[in-house]
């Protein structure tokens, strides 16, 4: 027997050391020490091999274009809104393109393989809706690219966005999306919830909805979407993101709100580096933190993956499409630092995201999709804290990203040596 590739003597994310050979598109066997003949080998040794990373959401049509045409001077969400409202009319069909594949590009050598992006429909063009289609398209072979129909100005609040939401639906957008805090009134907040769980339901959807993403308290769309989910039957295809007013609720009423989230099974998807860049704005001090209750979340046994949610855009001025990033952020924020919750931040940013994504093909498993990177970490823990080298990214069976491992040479009196770039912790010894 002969395999196309083999991925030799990786470390799992579960601590197994193990190869991992690959047929066409497929895993075919994980197992240690397989000697069969390949037609390429990997050296994985000393490596933690992982699923790709996984990114839940995100704002293709709008990356990219910080600067433009402006620059978000307060560093606030709502200036963000205005300033795309500014951009959006000099949008063209191919330059949204043009910044997605760029995009995509960054993605593929981090490792990030999967990734859930809102598109405003509020523009009648929907000339972002076609240009991030044919992106879908063309990166398939190696990025699962979800689209999510995404009324930025409000289903209700800005004219024609119902029709173009159910345009864009009809168009082979995936999720329908939406942002209830952003209505004119909490009322209409409320109803555009019921309408977009209804449209969902009608057509077999998931539903991935910007949520409370806000500093007021009193903003509280995530119980009605629960709601909904629980009278439409919709549990395990809904997501609530952001829900960053739970961290000024008040504990009484969060101690109500988390079974019932947990009940209804929706996820949450926060997005660590753009809350805590956003939120909080008009506070002084003691500034609240921007993030949600990720804590309090897992332990209601509540779903939850951490998203990017910007880059390089009105929004967010910074970003690599690195999703360690996110987690070594959200880590730090949500104060995760025993190493079952440094594990578990791991799995946010790639099976917990994944199964909010409803991606069945994806993980290390025979069978599966031979989607794939190889890390210069000895574990998912030491991935977060290094952030490191990806060594190779396999998609879909091909290696599609590979750089060498760097190292630096110190030159110390008396005891000069080579040393990772990132420091990678010695191995641990008996004595």
């Amino acid at each position: 027997m002969s395999f196309d590739l083999i991925v030799k003597g990786g470390t799992l994310p579960n601590g197994q050391t193990a190869d991992i050979a690959i047929a066409g598109a497929r895993i075919a066997a994980i197992e240690p020490g397989i000697t069969a003949e390949a037609g390429r080998v990997v050296d994985a040794s000393g490596n933690l091999v992982a699923p790709p990373l996984v990114d839940p959401h995100f704002h293709m049509d709008a990356t990219l274009s910080y600067g433009l045409p402006r620059i978000n001077a307060s560093g606030t969400l709502l200036e963000g809104i205005a300033l795309w409202g500014e951009l959006k009319p000099l949008l063209t069909h191919e330059a949204v393109k043009e910044r997605a594949l760029a995009y995509c590009d960054w993605a593929v050598s981090m490792g990030l393989l999967a990734i859930r992006s809102h598109v405003d429909v509020c523009d009648d063009r929907l000339l972002a809706v076609e240009a991030l289609l044919e992106v879908r398209k063309e990166v398939a072979p190696h990025i699962d690219l979800q689209l999510v129909a995404f009324p930025q100005d409000g289903f209700y609040r800005s004219p024609g966005a119902r029709e173009n939401t159910l345009r864009a639906l009809d168009m082979g957008v995936d999720v329908v999306g939406g942002i209830p805090h952003f209505e004119r009134t909490m009322a209409d907040g409320t109803r555009s919830v019921t309408a977009l769980c209804e449209i969902a339901a009608e057509r077999g959807l998931m539903v991935d909805l910007h949520c409370d993403e806000t500093d007021d308290p009193l903003s509280r769309h995530i119980e009605q979407l629960a709601y909904e989910t629980q009278r439409l039957g919709l549990g395990g295809r809904v997501a609530g993101s952001h829900l960053t007013s739970m961290h000024s609720m008040d504990n009484y009423y969060v101690s109500k709100l988390l079974p019932l989230i947990a009940e209804a099974q929706v996820a949450a998807i926060p997005n660590p580096l753009i809350n805590i860049m956003l939120q909080g704005r008009h506070d002084s001090f003691p500034k609240r933190r921007g993030l949600t209750r990720v804590k309090e979340m897992h332990a209601h046994g509540i779903r939850v993956g951490f998203g990017q949610d910007c880059v390089l855009d009105p929004w967010y001025s910074l970003g690599t499409a690195d999703m360690l990033d996110v987690a070594f952020m959200g880590l730090h924020v949500a104060q995760m630092s025993h190493p079952d919750e440094m594990r578990r931040c791991f799995d946010m940013v790639t099976s917990e995201s994944a199964a909010i994504m409803g991606l069945d093909d994806y993980g290390l498993a025979v069978g599966k999709k031979a989607s794939l990177i190889v890390l210069d970490a000895g574990d998912p823990v030491e991935a977060i804290r290094l952030r490191p080298e990806r060594l190779c990214v396999v998609a879909a069976g091909k290696v599609v990203a590979e750089r060498d491992r760097q190292q630096a040479r110190l030159a110390l009196p008396g005891r000069p040596r080579t040393v990772a770039r990132r420091h990678r912790a010695p191995t641990a010894r008996q004595e």
